[in-house]
């Protein structure tokens, strides 16, 4: 049972995820707004249309019946109807035309919230819309860093705290204790997604698992070890990929001389040493892993690491929605909402750490898990039919969001899911002990 929230609450959310779309496609011309035909991004014009129309389709018309406001957007805008490759050569509408559709469409929403709280359909469609959109922000700022457009500018937010940067390296290893606790969300979760149905009891071994992501300057030995020509380090279709690739190091680093740079953006920066690395894809972690004689966390694992709160009740670890307890991320707890416009060092964020010492387990990178995404027992499609089920099998469970993520929809359960060999997507990872 979804829980009721507040009216106000809900336009505030919806408001506040426009203004960084809007933020996130402004000062872009005409030719940018389209970009190059790849296969990890969609031309921009036609992306903030399909967000406005999937507000559009999944509640104004589908709940409540009311006529579409566009003759053509059924047929430019639905993302599982049209396949990727088309994208670029469709009669979209014009960028005014599309702002003033979707501010028609915002405006329509907003104004039937009658105040008080939300009924239990529209708490859940109107935070599940919301947050399809925030995934596509998190989607228009990778696509802006994979075509080198310029850093985009963030209203910062009244009372929000400076973002931390310069907090250093954090080594070593914490002990998990590990026990038997429910993986997934339970039923009586105030807000969840598909993939997470729901909490069924696994028993995690004790391990160790490290206090931090791997960095910058330990992936760099990795390459400098030439890790990239050696094919005992990756499988088989790791290697594959690498070889088809021609990877030799992450896909943004830069070489200059004796050290590296990285392009953020439209610029290039020196490659901090204590950030964790990122825009490294599932087989780049694994093959890193087996160098560093490690391997990835299963699904289990993280989820236990970032949710046990060191206590037991029934015989199960008593979980907690975020890694350093109850409380909604503000700014203090992890790098969210996109402010820091970067990555941070790893030793930043301390208020974040969970129980036994593991840092920036929310925020910063998603975290690549050793586990390919799947269904829990039971799962059952939610309104959005095409939102997990389409992805179980083909892709890599990733945890707990990255810089970019806003943290109004993350959460310790949130399961992320890409192809191994996706590298544009804001994701890096974590090792544990063999």
């Amino acid at each position: 049972m979804v829980a009721r929230v507040e009216s106000e609450t809900l336009a505030a959310m919806m408001n506040d995820a426009r203004k960084r779309t809007l933020e996130l496609v402004d000062g872009l011309d005409a030719e940018q707004l389209i970009g190059p035909k790849l296969a990890t991004v969609n031309p921009l014009r036609w992306e903030i249309g399909h967000v406005g129309w999937f507000h559009e389709y999944f509640i104004l018309r589908r709940i409540y019946d009311q006529p579409a406001r566009l003759e053509r957007g059924d047929a430019l805008y639905d993302s599982i109807a049209i396949s990727h490759e088309t994208r670029w050569d469709l009669p979209i509408y014009r960028l005014d035309e599309t702002l003033s559709y979707m501010a028609d469409v915002l405006e329509a929403l907003t104004g039937r919230l009658e105040g008080g709280l939300a009924s239990e359909t529209d708490s859940f469609l109107y935070q599940f819309t919301t947050f399809h959109e925030d995934m596509h922000d998190e989607a228009f700022t990778w696509a802006r860093q994979t075509h080198g457009y310029p850093t985009p500018t963030f209203a910062a937010e009244d009372g929000r705290p400076d973002p931390e940067r310069e907090a250093g390296p954090l080594a070593g290893d914490c002990e998990i204790p590990g026990g038997r606790f429910l993986l997934g969300s339970p039923r009586e979760a105030a807000f969840l997604f598909d993939n997470e149905k729901y909490g069924h009891e696994v028993d995690v071994a004790p391990f160790r698992m490290a206090r931090a992501p791997v960095t910058n300057a330990e992936f760099a030995e990795f390459a400098a070890d030439r890790g990239y020509a050696r094919p005992e380090l990756w499988d088989d279709a790791g290697w594959r990929w690498r070889t088809t690739a021609e990877a030799d190091h992450p896909v943004f680093w830069v070489a200059d001389g004796t050290s590296w740079g990285a392009r953020q953006f439209d610029r290039i920066v020196d490659l901090a040493p204590h950030r964790a690395v990122v825009h490294v894809n599932w087989h780049e972690a694994n093959a890193y892993c087996r160098w560093a004689g490690r391997r990835l966390p299963s699904e289990a694992e993280w989820e236990f690491a970032a949710t046990a709160s060191g206590a037991t009740a029934d015989g199960l670890a008593v979980k907690r929605r975020y890694p350093w307890g109850e409380d909604e991320p503000d700014g203090g707890h992890a790098n969210l909402d996109g402010f820091a416009l970067e990555t941070v060092d790893v030793a930043a964020y301390a208020a974040g750490d969970n129980p036994w010492g593991c840092r920036q387990l929310i925020g910063n990178i998603w975290e690549w898990t050793a586990d390919t995404f799947g269904p829990f027992p039971g799962f059952s499609p939610d309104d959005y039919k095409e939102y997990s089920e389409p992805l179980f099998g083909d892709t890599k469970a990733l945890r707990g969001g990255a810089w970019t993520t806003r943290g109004r929809m993350i959460s310790s359960q949130y399961r992320n899911y890409f192809g191994p060999d996706r590298r544009d997507v804001f994701a890096g990872f974590r090792t544990c002990a063999v």
